[in-house]
């Protein structure tokens, strides 16, 4: 089954990683940071934790997944909750005003929403960009 395993160990509880210190395998303890990258994550999370603007989202664009958000997850940037934006290659922190839940899988849809909407903000430095190269 997707989303059970990752290479060198199994995951037994959604919560694995927020409970214990991340390091399972042996490779992991070896070198002392956790290996993100082994996940297998071939499908997005239970879709009866999607948050109504990822639901209106996908509805919104036709859209039956959120496939392209599939290893989208909950992070840390120096102790604080944040989500890490391919596209300008840094951290967007949660701002202290979201609350965040005790289940990973309910902090990974936060975080998707949280991703989307800050793509699609005037804050986003892509946006910047396009205003200063924009040709027409």
């Amino acid at each position: 089954m997707a989303g059970t395993s990752y290479k060198g160990s199994a995951i037994g509880d959604v919560d694995q990683f927020l409970k214990g210190d991340g390091l399972d395998s042996a490779r992991e303890k070896e070198i002392g940071q956790h290996i993100g990258y082994r996940y297998d994550v071939n499908l997005v999370p239970d879709y009866n934790r999607i948050t109504p603007f990822l639901n209106n989202y996908m509805e919104v664009m036709g859209w039956d997944d959120l496939n392209w958000l599939e290893d989208v997850h909950m992070g840390y940037e120096e102790g604080n909750p944040a989500v890490f934006d391919r596209n300008i290659n840094g951290w967007v922190r949660v701002p202290d005003t979201i609350e965040l839940s005790d289940n990973q899988q309910d902090r990974d849809m936060i975080a998707r929403e949280l991703l989307i909407k800050f793509q699609m903000s005037e804050r986003h430095p892509l946006v910047q960009l396009r205003k200063a190269y924009m040709k027409f």
